[in-house]
């Protein structure tokens, strides 16, 4: 993808604050659809409007958002790689944890979208002595318990503890996952995974960008 948003002058923390306040300019405004009769707390995925992030959830705070853009899918059982779009959700209703979604969609060659591709979604809860617990359920009926820590204050990496498939699910042993805000203030990830007999080896990478929030 081409990358139109400004870049910050080396060394100048304004520069940087400049540059974060104009890409948010096409996003502050912007949220999940909202359903006005709902008597408890709607998920936001704008840090802006709704309910305040709960402390617990602080190191996770640069997820929050919508991120769209291309990744990249590759395995050695498989011909490729073959590109994909994606969209992720990071939103929250105030409590300790993170609401996690991703919808994926293969694209051709020009870009051109093929047809719907792999769904997961879940939670994301940071603990006390700064473990990250994830719950991940695709929707090829793989289900994953993740650990993870923060790296630092902008990148966060995951392996499974536990993986469950239902009888006609893939055979999936394990998988690795390290997100990270880039530079550029987007959002990359790197996922490796061992299924289907093969060892663990990469898999899946994107890079996108923020659409709302």
């Amino acid at each position: 993808m081409t990358n139109t948003s400004p870049q910050p002058e080396p060394g100048s923390g304004d520069a940087a604050v400049r540059v974060a306040a104009e890409r948010a300019e096409g996003t502050r405004a912007l949220n999940l659809p909202q359903f006005e009769d709902m008597p408890i707390p709607a998920d936001t995925a704008n840090l802006r409007l709704g309910p305040n992030l709960h402390d617990a959830c602080l190191a996770l705070l640069p997820l929050v958002g919508v991120w769209r853009g291309e990744g990249e899918v590759v395995y050695s059982t498989i011909d490729g790689p073959h590109r994909f779009g994606q969209q992720i959700t990071f939103a929250h209703d105030g409590r300790p944890f993170l609401f996690y979604e991703a919808r994926s969609w293969l694209l051709d060659e020009a870009g051109k979208v093929i047809r719907p591709a792999a769904r997961e979604s879940g939670f994301w809860r940071p603990q006390a002595d700064d473990t990250i617990e994830v719950l991940l359920a695709h929707n090829t009926g793989v289900m994953e318990l993740y650990y993870g820590t923060p790296r630092n204050q902008t990148s966060w990496e995951f392996a499974t503890d536990a993986v469950a498939r239902t009888s006609t699910a893939k055979e999936v042993t394990g998988s690795q996952r390290l997100y990270g805000i880039v530079n550029n203030g987007d959002l990359a990830y790197v996922e490796e995974r061992a299924m289907v007999g093969q060892p663990m080896q990469p898999h899946t990478s994107a890079h996108l960008k923020r659409v709302v929030g």
